[in-house]
C-alpha cells in the first residue's frame, strides 16, 4: 500500500481501484464528515474510503444495514439540494418462506441521515404494503478502527494506539480507542427503540410489519474526542438535526454559500442546476472558525484548511461573497509563521500550505500538522488581500492585514527567492514534505521536453505571475494607506519582473512561457496550463498572449471539455494521470479569466462551455476536483478520475469565477460603480438576473440580455447611488 501514500508526494492516493464506479455520498458539517455508499452503508469498498470521520480520524469504519439477510434492491439515493441530508429509497427482492414469503417490491425502506455537531443521525422507515403481516430481521453491523486519514489513504504505521474495551447497555454501545498521543476517541451508538440483541459489532431487531403500518427506527452515532464514556442523546427526528444548527446572523444568510445559488438566475435551467449545485457545496465545505468562514479543500482526502485552494476559492467568490475572502485572510494571517523549522517548511512570513488535526499529525509521523511547503499561497495571500479592499473597500481589515502582507512581501524577497536571481524558486527543505510545491504538486509534475524530472531549486511560471500580481496588488494597498514611497518601491519591482520574466521564461518553439526553471535555470520548455495563469495575473506582455491563446486552444490541449494540464505531444502527457493531461476545473477558470482580461472573449467562451457540458455528464452536476484529458467523443461524457476529491472547493467555485469574467465585471468604491468591459454570454444563456449584489453601501439587480454582438445590461433596482457602466 505504500506506493499509494508517494505517488505524487502531496500525500494523496494513486487511481488503483475503481472508485468512479462505486459512487458515494457525502455529508459533512464543521470539523466531522462522512462518506457512504449510495445504499446508505459504510463498508470497505474501493480504496476504503468511506466512514464517518471526525479531526482528521475515521470514527466509523463499518455501518451496514441488512434485512432478512438478503441484497437489498436501491431505488433512489440523493443528496439534497442543500447538502444537509441524504436519504436512501429501498425494496426487498422476493423472499421465499414456508407458509408464504414476502413478494418482491412489497416492502418500501427509506433511510434518511444528517449530520450535525460530530453526531450522524439516522432514521429508518419501514411501510408493508403486501395483504399480510410480514417478519423481517433487521441487522446494523458496526466497525470503528480509528485510523488516521493518512492510514486510509495508505500511510503504513509501525505501531497504533490501544483499542479500548467497549460497552454495552439496553440501548447503547460504546466503542473507542486510546492514541499514541494519549487522546481517547470515542463513538457512541443509541437506538430508539432499544434493538432485540447488542453487541460490539451491532444491533439486530426483530419486527413484524403490519400492513400499511409505518414503522420506525431511528439510531445515533457520536463521535467524542476525550469525552467521558456517555451515551448521546436519545436519537431524533428527521430534520430535527439541521434544526439544531446555530442560525445564522442576516450578513451570512445575504451572503452565503447557499445564498450564492439565489443571486443568479439564468434562461437556462440546466445551468441554474450547476449554479445550485456549486453553491451548495461550497456551503458545505465552508467551516466556521474563529476568524470567520474558510472553504475546506475537499472530501474525503483534504476536508482541512488548505492556504492556496482557500485562497483561490475565496478569489473566485469575491465578487458575490466577499465575507469568505476576508474570513480566509484573517485564518491565514494568524497562521502566518513566524520562524523558521525546516521540519515544516516554516519561515518568517509564509502562508500555510495546510493544517492537519489527527493523531499522526500531531506525533509528527507526517510533517502536515502546520505546514508551510508551498511556494505560492504566499503572493496568492497578498492578491487576495488586495482584491478584497478593492471589492469592499474594508478600511478596517486593510490596517488589521498590512503587518501580514508586508510579512509575506518581506518573505518574497528574503527566502522566496532562493538564489537570489529575482525569480521566488522553491527546494524542499525535508525528506517528508512536498518534492514539488506548486499547484501541480506530484512528484513527476515538472520535466523538462524528454521528460526527464527538472532538478534543483524550481522557479515555477506561475508563481512568478502571482509574484508580479502581488506586488501590484500591493502598491494599490500602500497607496490607500498613504505610503506612496512604498507603492512606487512595489511598482518598480513588479515593472521589473515582468521584464525579466518574458525575457527568461517565453519559448517561441512552443508558442508558451516554460513551465519552470530548473535549478540550472534551464527552461522546461513544456507546453502546459500553468502558462495561462500568466495571463490571468496580467504579467504576459500582449503579443506573447496573443500566441499563447492559440496554444492553449489548440486540440492538443483542449480536450473539447476544458484544457489540459499538459499538451498531448509533451513527453510526460498522459489523460489519467492527475497532474500531466488531466483536466482541472478551477485551473480553467483562472485561465479562462486570463484569456479574457486579454481581450481574447471566444477563446474563453470556448472554455467555459466545455466544463458547462461536462457538468451536464457528471452526477449530481457536481464538477469534481479533476476528470481525465481524454479527447471528446460524440455520445459519451468525460472519463472521471478514480479518486478526484467531489465535492472540492475550488472546482466549486470555479463557475462563479468564469461568469464574472464572461461579464467583465469589475468594481470600483470612490464613487461607487460597477463595471461591465465587453460582457459577453455564451449561446446557451439568453438571460442571466443577477440579484442582490452588494456594492459598497449599495445593493442592486441587474438584468442581462445576450444580443447578437453584445449584451445589454439593465438595472432593476438599487438601494443607493451606484453608476453601472457598460463598455462594449
Amino acid at each position: 500500500m505504500d506506493d499509494l501514500i508517494h505517488v505524487n508526494e502531496r500525500w494523496y492516493v494513486s487511481a488503483t481501484s475503481p472508485r468512479a464506479d462505486a459512487r458515494t455520498r457525502v455529508l459533512k458539517h464543521g470539523d466531522a464528515f462522512a462518506v457512504f455508499d449510495r445504499l446508505g452503508d459504510i463498508q470497505p469498498a474501493g480504496l476504503g474510503e468511506q466512514g464517518l470521520y471526525r479531526d482528521g480520524t475515521r470514527f466509523l469504519s463499518r455501518l451496514e444495514f441488512s434485512v432478512s439477510g438478503v441484497p437489498l434492491l436501491l431505488l433512489n439515493s440523493a443528496v439534497s439540494r442543500d447538502n444537509n441530508a441524504f436519504s436512501v429509497d429501498l425494496t426487498l427482492p422476493e423472499i421465499a418462506a414456508p407458509g408464504g414469503g414476502i413478494p418482491r417490491d412489497s416492502v418500501h425502506i427509506r433511510r434518511s441521515k444528517q449530520l450535525c455537531d460530530n453526531v450522524l443521525h439516522e432514521t429508518v422507515e419501514l411501510m408493508n404494503y403486501a395483504q399480510a403481516p410480514v417478519r423481517l430481521q433487521l441487522g446494523l453491523h458496526v466497525a470503528a478502527d480509528y485510523a488516521d486519514i493518512f492510514e486510509v489513504r495508505g500511510q503504513a504505521r509501525a505501531q497504533r494506539g490501544t483499542a479500548l474495551p467497549p460497552g454495552i447497555s439496553a440501548d447503547g454501545l460504546r466503542l473507542g480507542y486510546r492514541g499514541l498521543d494519549t487522546r481517547e476517541r470515542h463513538t457512541l451508538l443509541r437506538f430508539d427503540p432499544a434493538p432485540d440483541r447488542l453487541s460490539e459489532d451491532g444491533a439486530a431487531f426483530e419486527l413484524v410489519l403490519q400492513p400499511r403500518e409505518p414503522l420506525v427506527l431511528r439510531w445515533s452515532v457520536a463521535c467524542a474526542l476525550d469525552a467521558p464514556p456517555e451515551p448521546p442523546e436519545p436519537p431524533e427526528p428527521p430534520g430535527a438535526a439541521s434544526n439544531r444548527r446555530p442560525a445564522p446572523s442576516p450578513e451570512t444568510v445575504a451572503t452565503s454559500g447557499s445564498a450564492l445559488g439565489r443571486m443568479l438566475y439564468s434562461s437556462n435551467e440546466q445551468f441554474n442546476e450547476w449554479l445550485g449545485r456549486s453553491a451548495a457545496d461550497l456551503d458545505l465545505l465552508v467551516s466556521q472558525t474563529p476568524y470567520g468562514p474558510y472553504p475546506y479543500a475537499g472530501v474525503p482526502w483534504f476536508s482541512t484548511a488548505f492556504g492556496r485552494d482557500g485562497i483561490i476559492t475565496a478569489l473566485q467568490t469575491l465578487w458575490l461573497w466577499p465575507e469568505l475572502a476576508r474570513g480566509v485572510l484573517h485564518y491565514l494571517a494568524a497562521h502566518q509563521s513566524q520562524q523558521l523549522d525546516r521540519s515544516r517548511e516554516a519561515q518568517p512570513g509564509k502562508i500555510l500550505h495546510e493544517m492537519r488535526g489527527g493523531e499522526m499529525a500531531a506525533l509528527r509521523e507526517i510533517p502536515f500538522g502546520s505546514y508551510y511547503g508551498t511556494a505560492d499561497a504566499t503572493p496568492l495571500f497578498v492578491v487576495l488581500a488586495a482584491e478584497y479592499h478593492g471589492r469592499t473597500g474594508d478600511e478596517a481589515t486593510l490596517h488589521a492585514l498590512w503587518p501580514a502582507v508586508e510579512a509575506a512581501l518581506d518573505w518574497i524577497d528574503r527566502y522566496g527567492d532562493v538564489d537570489g536571481d529575482g525569480f521566488v524558486e522553491y527546494q524542499r527543505q525535508t525528506a517528508d514534505g512536498l518534492e514539488q510545491q506548486g499547484w501541480k504538486d506530484s512528484f513527476d509534475s515538472i520535466s523538462h521536453t524528454d521528460g526527464a524530472p527538472a532538478a534543483g531549486a524550481i522557479a515555477l511560471c506561475e508563481v512568478q505571475a502571482y509574484v508580479y500580481a502581488a506586488r501590484c496588488g500591493a502598491a494599490r494597498l500602500a497607496r490607500a494607506l498613504g505610503q506612496h514611497e512604498r507603492a512606487v518601491q512595489l511598482e518598480a519591482a513588479a515593472a521589473q519582473l515582468r521584464r525579466r520574466f518574458n525575457e527568461a521564461f517565453w519559448c517561441e518553439d512552443i508558442g508558451s512561457y516554460a513551465l519552470a526553471l530548473d535549478g540550472r535555470k534551464q527552461a522546461c520548455r513544456v507546453r502546459a496550463s500553468n502558462a495561462g495563469h500568466a495571463l490571468w495575473a496580467g504579467i504576459a506582455e500582449p503579443a506573447q498572449a496573443a500566441t499563447l491563446a492559440k496554444t492553449l486552444l489548440a486540440p492538443g490541449s483542449f480536450s473539447g471539455w476544458g484544457l489540459r494540464t499538459l499538451a498531448e505531444r509533451e513527453a510526460r502527457y498522459n489523460p489519467m494521470s492527475y497532474h500531466n493531461g488531466s483536466v482541472w476545473p478551477h485551473d480553467n477558470a483562472i485561465v479562462m479569466a486570463g484569456l479574457a482580461r486579454y481581450g481574447f472573449h471566444d477563446e474563453a467562451l470556448r472554455v467555459f462551455t466545455g466544463l458547462f457540458d461536462a457538468s451536464l455528464n457528471m452526477e449530481l452536476m457536481r464538477l469534481p476536483e479533476l476528470f481525465c484529458g481524454f479527447p471528446r467523443r460524440d455520445g459519451e461524457g468525460p472519463t472521471l478520475y478514480p479518486v478526484a476529491c467531489a465535492p472540492q472547493a475550488w472546482a466549486a467555485g470555479s463557475v462563479f469565477q468564469m461568469l464574472q469574467n464572461c461579464l467583465g465585471l469589475s468594481f470600483s468604491l470612490e464613487p461607487p460603480q460597477l463595471r461591465f468591459e465587453r460582457p459577453r454570454l455564451p449561446v446557451w444563456i439568453d438571460t442571466l438576473e443577477i440579484r442582490d449584489l452588494p456594492v459598497g453601501e449599495a445593493r442592486i439587480d441587474l438584468a442581462l440580455r445576450r444580443h447578437e454582438n453584445d449584451v445589454s445590461v439593465n438595472v432593476l433596482r438599487q438601494s443607493a447611488p451606484l453608476r453601472v457602466a457598460v463598455l462594449i
